[in-house]
């Protein structure tokens, strides 16, 4: 038996650990020792999967602003150094910057690395691994894991002629890559952004490079943009699109400056939202409906995958108004975007695969989860419907919202939480499955948790009851098209739910 321990710090394709002291009851366990053996076992997974010797692999690091990014990059970074491999330093960066530095010639990276943990809190950080084919998968991260365990595996990677990490201006050559997007999907010239005004909140993130690299050098007024200046402290907000605190504080700023268009951003810029010219925010099932519409021009009949929380009223939009089709999977961005990439295999074109959370991955973008592309895209968009007297909200203005939205998290008590659940939902399916609860009907097909309508003369809405990935929780989502009809739901959930002694539904 090893006597390393790193399976805690697997969160399915990621790496994520306490990084730093300071909140009570949480002890690092992402140690320097940790980092340095994931990094080996990280470079014996890349050798093999390329044919390749460590000195003949070239591996991009960059990280987000977290205070402990700079020294977990350095150790990752002299780690595989000092087994002859190159090592490229992309110093601040994006997520996905790094995987793009596997594209871009002048880079032409085997593998990379990107130091963050989201939008998780100051003291956590975590490792995103890619290859050329893209994000690794859990099993990968799986397996550099019990590579990073083996004392024997390390021991097999003999020390090479150690490099010398080499500086790269990734997000400079990356903000060059968009714009260009940009000028070419504008076709207005060099300066396709006159005239235009443009909130960008970066929540103190690696993302207030968008603002100053990307839209000002094309003629965009940038002048309202706030939290641009990267802070490991996140000082401001939360940088998470899904944060409510966040969400309102860049509505609050284009209200207040009356610009074209918000945007906003996640730490490490794989996710965006954003925010049309009357400070309504286009976020969850509206960032869903707003990149869906953009390539529904040019895929017509083309399936959206999302994930499964989102709403009827997107289904109708995407189907009835886009003319598209709409596969509901489940929660989790790699689901959504290794579900869309078996369409496609299969023969069935989808275009897109997006997470509420802002996770949108197109097929035309290596379906890559790339917040600062999705960014782009609406910009041009934006620009656009600018020239021609329309804006932004014109987009979905067809997309009707739920009157009610509600989510309630339960915490599983029992030790085998992976098989209570699972308990759970089957009965319940069995339940609602037999038409005993007045106007409920089962959703079929469903990929996630048990999915229900209500159809009654004075309640029409649904709820959702899944498991975490991760977590011992199950997370409850409801909806409703009219008021009073989420505690309707929850009242006719209560005595079904109340039996299973250890599932904690207190708050319902």
């Amino acid at each position: 038996m090893t006597k390393y321990d790193y399976a805690k710090l697997q969160n399915g394709s990621d790496i994520r650990g306490i990084a730093l002291e300071g909140v009570e009851g949480e002890a690092v366990n992402l140690t320097d020792e940790a980092i340095e053996r994931l990094s080996k076992g990280f470079l014996f997974w890349l050798s093999h999967e390329t044919g390749k010797d460590a000195g003949q692999l070239t591996i991009s690091v960059g990280r987000d602003p977290r205070l402990s990014g700079e020294k977990i990059a350095d150790i990752f970074m002299k780690t595989v150094a000092a087994a002859g491999c190159h090592v490229m330093n992309a110093g601040l960066a994006s997520t996905p910057a790094m995987f793009m530095s596997t594209v871009f010639d002048e880079y032409d990276c085997d593998g990379a690395v990107m130091v963050t943990a989201s939008h998780l809190p100051w003291n956590r950080n975590g490792l995103k691994f890619f290859s050329r084919k893209g994000g690794l998968e859990k099993g990968d991260i799986t397996d550099i894991i019990t590579f990073a365990e083996s004392d024997s595996v390390l021991n097999s990677i003999r020390p090479g002629t150690p490099t010398e990490p080499v500086q790269i201006p990734l997000l400079d050559t990356y903000s060059a890559h968009l714009r260009a997007l940009i000028i070419d999907g504008v076709g207005m010239g060099e300066r396709p952004l006159e005239g235009m005004k443009i909130t960008v909140d970066a929540g103190n993130g690696s993302g207030g490079f968008f603002a100053h690299k990307v839209l000002e050098p094309l003629g965009a007024d940038v002048s309202s943009s706030q939290f641009l200046e990267p802070d490991g402290n996140f000082p401001n907000h939360a940088p998470n699109p899904e944060d409510k605190a966040a969400m309102k504080a860049i509505c609050d700023k284009v209200k207040a400056s009356s610009v074209d268009l918000g945007l906003i951003f996640d730490t490490d810029v794989d996710r965006s939202s954003a925010v049309d010219q009357s400070g309504n925010e286009i976020n969850r099932n509206a960032i869903v409906a707003m990149a869906a519409a953009l390539v529904a021009i040019d895929h017509p009949g083309t399936t959206i995958v999302t994930d499964s929380i989102t709403s009827n009223q997107l289904t109708d939009f995407l189907e009835n108004c886009l003319g598209l089709k709409h596969l509901r999977f489940k929660r989790g961005y790699r689901n959504v975007i290794n579900k869309s990439i078996e369409l496609n295999r299969a023969g069935t074109d989808s275009q897109l695969a997006i997470e509420t959370s802002g996770h949108g991955a197109f097929k035309e973008n290596y379906f890559l989860d790339d917040g600062a592309y999705l960014a782009t895209k609406i910009v041009i968009k934006a620009a656009k419907l600018k020239k021609s007297g329309s804006a932004i909200s014109d987009v979905i203005s067809s997309l009707k919202h739920p009157v009610e939205a509600e989510e309630i998290r339960f915490p599983i008590i029992a030790e085998d939480f992976q098989s209570y659940g699972d308990m759970i939902l089957s009965e319940l399916t069995a339940l609602f499955g037999s038409e005993q609860v007045k106007g409920a009907s089962l959703v079929t097909p469903n990929y996630e948790g048990i999915r229900v309508n209500f159809c009654l003369p004075d309640l029409s809405g649904w709820f959702l009851l899944r498991k975490s990935l991760h977590d011992p929780i199950m997370p409850l989502n409801v909806e409703s098209d009219t008021v009073g009809g989420c505690a309707e739901i929850r009242r006719i959930l209560k005595p079904l739910l109340s039996g299973y002694t250890e599932l904690d539904t207190s708050k319902l």
